[in-house]
């Protein structure tokens, strides 16, 4: 279900409509008669008549440029957005939508956000909906930097195997018994833990992953159209 055009607008304003859909719900419906609007005046503009002159490639390159440094801002804006404010436990407890149909879906499933407002809608909607696929694509993206960083791979599995080690040690020797002696130990294997990442670049490891898998989440997240997860209920019209 889709609205072309406001069906209430001998009575709504087109901003108290959207509000409207904002609040019930219709957030694929917004973000589609967002999008339709701004095709529409893009259109309007582009066919409105003007007269011939000898300088009229000069309204068209300035109409270029207009165009090419809003999408640039728009696409600006997005690195500048939250995409976790709105996340709750709730996101990740639900089943993983599918990775084909539901979260990459087909070439028109992605559109160009018309505006910076239209890019946080989808961004913290689509944060909400694609939580686990997110998740599971950052784990991804971390071992894979593991595999092209030995060194780092190597400086984590050391990690695991001291913790290991000190617990081993605390069960063997009942140093539960002995506080003192307990947190010494555990201060000491801290104190190792950190060297060995430093001296393993894990750290960068780290930061790659995060780097590249967030870019990515946030773009796709941009890109991607808001498509229906439930058929909305009938709008009951007196």
């Amino acid at each position: 279900m889709s609205f072309s055009s406001n069906p209430l607008s001998l009575s709504v304003p087109d901003a108290a409509f959207d509000s409207w859909l904002r609040d019930s719900g219709y957030l694929e419906i917004l973000d589609q008669r967002t999008s339709d609007l701004h095709r529409h005046s893009s259109a309007t503009a582009a066919a409105a008549p003007t007269r011939p002159t000898p300088i009229a490639v000069a309204p068209l390159a300035t109409g270029f440029f207009i165009s090419f440094f809003s999408r640039i801002g728009t696409l600006l804006s997005v690195f500048t957005l939250n995409p976790f404010a709105k996340l709750s436990a709730a996101d990740f407890a639900g089943p993983t939508p599918s990775w084909t149909s539901g979260f990459v879906g087909f070439f028109e499933s992605y559109s160009f956000p018309s505006s910076p407002a239209q890019a946080r809608l989808r961004v913290h909607e689509n944060a909400k909906r694609y939580a686990r696929n997110y998740a599971s694509l950052f784990v991804l993206f971390f071992v894979c930097t593991l595999y092209q960083m030995p060194l780092a791979l190597l400086g984590l599995v050391s990690c695991l195997a001291l913790w290991d080690i000190v617990k081993f040690c605390g069960d063997r020797w009942g140093l539960d018994k002995y506080p003192v002696v307990w947190q010494c130990l555990v201060r000491i294997a801290q104190c190792v833990t950190v060297i060995i990442l430093l001296f393993s670049n894990f750290q960068m490891a780290i930061f790659c992953a995060l780097g590249v898998g967030y870019t990515g989440m946030i773009l796709h997240a941009a890109f991607r159209k808001l498509t229906l997860t439930r058929p909305p209920s009938s709008i009951n019209r007196k």
